[in-house]
């Protein structure tokens, strides 16, 4: 007899015949679970696990705190690169230039900024006070290139990444000793 049939007959509110017992040899059915849930849950613990024990080897590896005879080639963690290269800018004087359309009345009015990459292993130089002349074979190089093009190529989409990646290929041929990373325009006003 259970604990609440128990309290109900102390309370006089039911009597031990209200109740039947139960059979001696009534069998409790099994729950069946379905095959198709028991297998997904299987596999959905597998991935789980997997996928935990792949995350810790991964960050181990990266920490340093798993020894590299354990780690596996693909979460190996990265070897060292070099150090990033670091640039000082070298502003141009604005240019004039004119183009080359029908007519040769349009021009380029434009500004220049070199980044320059600097010597590896040397501190940083001390502002300098630019030199009469010093640019002149960059910006003759710049003339040169620029003379060529038109203002419908220069005021396409991609007119100005297609003009930097010229002028740098020029400059790099003529002025290899400058070593110029990026180029910036910091003015460009073409005028038709």
């Amino acid at each position: 007899m259970g604990v609440w049939q128990a309290g109900c007959i102390r309370r006089g509110m039911a009597t031990p015949t209200d109740f039947p017992a139960p059979a001696p040899d009534a069998a409790i059915p099994a729950a069946k679970v379905p095959l198709m849930i028991l297998l997904l849950c299987c596999l959905l613990s597998v991935v789980f696990a997997v996928g935990g024990a792949a995350g810790a080897m991964m960050y181990l590896a990266r920490s340093g705190k798993l020894s590299a005879s354990a780690a596996t080639p693909a979460v190996a963690a990265p070897a060292k690169k070099d150090a990033p290269v670091t640039t000082h800018p070298k502003a141009l004087e604005p240019l004039l230039i004119n183009l080359a359309d029908e007519g040769g009345h349009a021009y380029l009015r434009l500004s220049v900024v070199l980044a320059e990459e600097d010597e590896p292993g040397a501190k940083a130089k001390a502002e300098e006070k630019p030199v009469a002349g010093a640019d002149a074979s960059v910006r003759d190089t710049i003339f040169d290139v620029l003379g060529r093009e038109n203002s419908a190529a220069l005021l396409a989409p991609d007119g100005k990444e297609k003009l930097k990646g010229e002028l740098k290929a020029a400059i790099d041929a003529r002025n290899p000793e400058l070593r110029v990373k990026t180029i910036y325009f910091t003015d460009f006003l073409v005028q038709r």
